[in-house]
């Protein structure tokens, strides 16, 4: 079991979300951590008052802000919404933040890169991104940066997955259930991270932030593979047999571009935190059991 130093009561945005389910699923192991987890309903970021509201009624340490306008495709039409959610709501919480002394995680992206870097993006690494979601989270990102909130941390993780919600490999299992054969991007590269691994880390972290290592960090699990192989791995730890076929990127046409390269580099955080990474491939077995 994990011990914090001390009592820390923490707020979580988003908490219909697969990565905030995740965290009330990892913080058990926590012994000090107490946590509220606040919908949409309860807690709208675009909304100064709500914000407010939910600051003056359970008076948090920390903020995890997993709330974010994520549909990818639907963002190239929603553009105003999605710069309202992923950059304006998060400007309003970092400067709630910073007026009552509470400290902010924020969840970022591997979309605000480009895709084109053949290496592991790292945190030095300009981002550049292409479509309207990626753009929206970066600006999210700079709205945190230059608020003049001192203890922050944002962490951009990619291929997230879980028991939880719709993800990739529910999908997978989904479309398994339905078909003999289906096609599978095979030139997109990238780490699937758990859940639950990004949710133990985000706890650790939340305990360690301070002003001296408030930065952008990456996480995702160990390992890259496309989603080709992740659909191959998903379906042979389940023991289906289903005839996977490997397409370019280019047959599946989408509103916004997907990035070749999603790969993060993550040993800042590892290092900071002390602790091992989990190889994707163990991750995802452990998630199948429990599914």
């Amino acid at each position: 079991m994990s011990t914090l130093s001390r009592n820390i009561r923490l707020l979580i945005t988003g908490g219909g979300g697969q990565l905030a389910q995740a965290i009330k699923e990892e913080e058990a192991t926590f012994e000090n951590v107490t946590s509220i987890h606040l919908s949409k309903s309860e807690l709208d970021i675009t909304s100064t008052s709500s914000i407010k509201k939910a600051i003056d009624l359970h008076q948090p340490d920390v903020i995890i802000n997993t709330a974010a306008y994520t549909a990818v495709d639907a963002a190239e039409e929603n553009k105003e919404k999605a710069f309202l959610v992923n950059e304006i709501g998060v400007k309003n919480l970092a400067q709630a933040c910073k007026d009552n002394g509470i400290k902010l995680i924020h969840i970022s992206t591997d979309y605000v890169f480009d895709g084109e870097k053949r290496e592991e993006y790292t945190e030095e690494d300009i981002p550049n991104p292409t479509t309207v979601y990626g753009k929206s989270k970066l600006a999210g990102e700079q709205a945190i940066i230059t608020s003049g909130l001192l203890d922050y941390a944002i962490i951009r993780t990619s291929w997230v997955y879980s028991v939880y919600g719709n993800n990739f490999v529910k999908t997978m299992l989904r479309l398994g259930n339905e078909k003999d054969e289906i096609s599978v991007v095979n030139d997109q590269y990238g780490s699937p991270t758990l859940a639950n691994n990004l949710a133990s880390v985000i706890l650790q972290l939340s305990n360690v932030l301070t002003i001296q290592n408030a930065r952008v960090y990456h996480y995702t699990n160990e390992g890259v593979t496309t989603w080709y192989a992740f659909a191959k791995a998903v379906f042979s730890y389940k023991k289906m047999s289903i005839n996977v076929l490997p397409v370019s990127s280019d047959r599946f046409v989408t509103k916004a571009t997907r990035p070749k390269n999603s790969k993060l580099e993550s040993s800042k955080i590892i290092t900071l935190l002390g602790i091992e990474n989990v190889p994707w491939e163990e991750s995802l077995e452990k998630m199948l059991v429990k599914l």
